[in-house]
């Protein structure tokens, strides 16, 4: 058996682990949070750091609460259930002011307030693999286990997605244990609009009818839509209903009104609902655009920002790499009778200073890129006229680097910055800092 160590732990780190050290050595300790004695038993050895076992909380921190999920602490899907919510995100928060001030060097005039909404049932996006697992003698469905990423982790429930599927994963795993197909069952991806909930089912044979009457009927049963994917993204088509419709409304800030969104199973939509429509309406808010201005969204998806923006201005345009999603935009802004939003696709990781739009004078910019962040862009963007950049994020790393190029290089003021809990009991740090000139 390992020795065992009784430490206090000093830090969080942004895997959501706590940090001790042991004779001069960084070690990082899953479960174990800031302030807490714990004891612990070295399980990985690194030359720089080594990772250890949680054995017993000695003296718990003022914020750890008994998880609400049976499962925590094994099931990969959440890692900080034994912190209180509200303790969650001021540590997201000191991460956030952590990175800006090590990496770009930068500080923000005022904090925004953290933007949070519920921390259960809120997950309406997202993959569950599928494994039979001849020792249990059954199908296991559910997120992949946290210490050990190969194995599936056998719940029958989970607390953080939507309710239309999270009561179900026991049932949704024994109706998949008992298809003729079981074995071709790869994953199951869900996605949710307001209305309906979809599962989709990737599938490495052909169904045969018994199996897909099964599927059809447990959708009957639950008020959801099935679609199979029996290979790439392409091929996903609905099974039941026979035209299903995934949506979601969000407000443009002009009295009651509203821009719906249509929207694939499979397409990127912000994981947390309700905390997407506070996080639109913030944006909006900060970015404070007047009626007769033309705005440029880079990163654009489906028209998430890009929509509620162009009934607040002259003129939008939003930019994605994706080609399907621009198509979608492009309809979901007919739909919507949206005229002076237009859209274009783009590799926004390659140099793009001669495109049209990249020329144009844009008075405000909205970016909402992936984990890498908007370095490539940031040498050609934002342009002179630019008067205000409101930045989301999704990795405080590379927001922190965005914020040191956009303040040092082209003389902007980072005026406020925030967290926001796009996902509650996780350590991913989502935030959203705005920058002026002049």
């Amino acid at each position: 058996m390992p020795a065992a160590h009784d430490v206090r732990i000093t830090d969080f780190d942004h895997d959501g682990r706590g940090v001790a050290r042991i004779d001069g050595k960084t070690v990082f300790v899953a479960g174990a949070l800031p302030g807490e004695q714990v004891r612990l038993a070295i399980r990985r050895r690194h030359r720089h750091f080594d990772e250890a076992q949680l054995l017993e909380v000695l003296e718990p921190a003022a914020s750890r609460v008994t998880p609400r999920c049976p499962h925590a602490g094994v099931c990969g899907g959440c890692s900080l259930q034994h912190m209180d919510a509200a303790a969650q995100i001021v540590a997201k928060q000191r991460m956030l002011a952590d990175a800006l001030t090590r990496i770009g060097k930068v500080t923000p005039a005022a904090w925004l307030p953290p933007l949070t909404d519920a921390v259960w049932g809120y997950r309406r996006r997202g993959r569950l693999s599928v494994r039979r697992v001849a020792k249990k003698g059954r199908v296991l469905v559910g997120f992949r286990e946290q210490e050990q990423p190969r194995f599936v982790a056998d719940v029958e429930r989970c607390e953080v997605v939507h309710p239309a599927l999270g009561a179900h994963i026991g049932e949704l795993a024994v109706l998949v244990g008992g298809l003729e197909a079981a074995d071709a069952i790869a994953q199951i991806e869900f996605a949710a609009g307001d209305e309906l909930l979809a599962l989709v089912f990737r599938h490495l044979r052909p169904l045969g009818e018994a199996d897909r009457a099964a599927l059809t009927a447990f959708a009957k049963a639950r008020g959801l839509a099935v679609y199979l994917q029996p290979g790439g993204i392409d091929s996903v088509h609905p099974l039941w209903p026979q035209a299903p419709e995934l949506s979601y409304r969000l407000p443009t800030g002009v009295e009651e009104e509203t821009v719906t969104l249509a929207f694939e199973p499979l397409d990127f939509i912000q994981v947390n609902g309700a905390l997407n429509r506070k996080m639109v309406a913030q944006a909006l808010a900060l970015l404070d655009p007047r009626p007769h201005e033309r705005v440029l969204d880079l990163f654009c998806g489906l028209g998430n920002f890009t929509l509620p923006l162009a009934r607040r201005v002259a003129a939008v345009a939003g930019v994605e790499g994706e080609h399907g999603l621009v198509e979608r935009a492009m309809r979901n802004a007919a739909r919507n009778g949206i005229e002076n939003a237009r859209f274009h696709v783009a590799n926004l990781f390659e140099d793009q200073r001669h495109a049209a739009w990249a020329r144009e004078p844009w008075d405000a910019i909205l970016l909402d890129p992936p984990r890498a962040g908007a370095e490539q862009l940031l040498a050609y963007l934002p342009g002179r006229q630019t008067r205000r950049v409101v930045y989301v994020s999704c990795h405080p790393a590379s927001l922190a680097r965005d914020a040191g190029l956009l303040v040092h290089r082209h003389g902007f003021t980072l005026t406020h910055a925030g967290v926001m809990d796009m996902f509650a009991h996780t350590a991913h740090v989502e935030a959203m800092a705005v920058f002026e000139r002049g």
